[in-house]
């Protein structure tokens, strides 16, 4: 069988190792899979998450109007010197160490949004699956503070996630229906976790959101 060459991923001097569905299927027999690691907490299924949409009907985004991230304090404190971001680190990634700062300084984070490995903390970004800005035009801007810094910390539902942090930079404030994760193997998986989050927090979706989480999920 001829290899198929490993595809990396360059920037700024720094490389990650991508695992295209194409390549990695190719070479399971050739080479281990990522060691093993957590993972957010299990999304709905995705007959739920379609029984959940069928009952939605779409409304127009709020207005941004207001909206500043320090209004959704972040990251909260959760056991000592581990804060949210700290400890989504340590639930996502494989044979993570930290300091007495509860800092991680080795491991390694499998990026489930486009399959790259990272042994850099600093390469990686805790993204907020549904985002700050989002809940803010879909509900949040009535919240209290408190109840948005219990959203913007929430490790119970299947909010926040460790992955490539240009990858979760370029998809921003995005919902659904204008940005799925590039790796679509994990396009139903997104699609659920966003149901769900929507669905407890009672945030509102548009048409287009809508639209695209039906089309992913129909698929599932």
């Amino acid at each position: 069988m001829a290899l198929i060459p490993s595809v990396y991923a360059r920037r700024a001097g720094r490389i990650g190792i991508l695992a295209p569905a194409a390549a990695l299927a190719a070479l399971t027999s050739l080479v281990s899979a990522p060691a093993a690691q957590a993972s957010p907490p299990s999304p709905i299924s995705a007959a739920a998450a379609r029984s959940y949409l069928a009952t939605v009907t779409p409304v127009a985004e709020g207005s941004l109007s207001g909206y500043s991230r320090t209004l959704f304090p972040h990251w909260s404190t959760v056991s000592g010197s581990c804060d949210t971001r700290e400890t989504v680190l340590k639930r996502d990634g494989s044979g993570v160490s930290v300091n007495s700062s509860c800092a991680a300084v080795s491991g390694s984070w499998y990026s489930e949004y486009d399959g790259a490995t990272w042994t850099a903390a600093s390469d990686v970004d805790i993204d907020h699956v549904v985002p700050l800005a989002e809940a803010w035009r879909s509900g949040a801007a009535s919240w209290t503070t408190a109840k948005r810094q219990q959203f913007a910390n929430d490790l119970t539902r299947p909010q926040l996630i460790a992955v490539t942090d240009n990858v979760n930079q370029s998809k921003g404030d995005q919902d659904p229906g204008t940005w799925l994760p590039p790796r679509t193997a994990y396009r139903c998986t997104y699609a659920r976790m966003w149901v769900d989050v929507k669905q407890y927090w009672g945030l509102s979706m548009n048409s287009g959101e809508k639209t695209a989480l039906v089309d992913v999920l129909n698929g599932c």
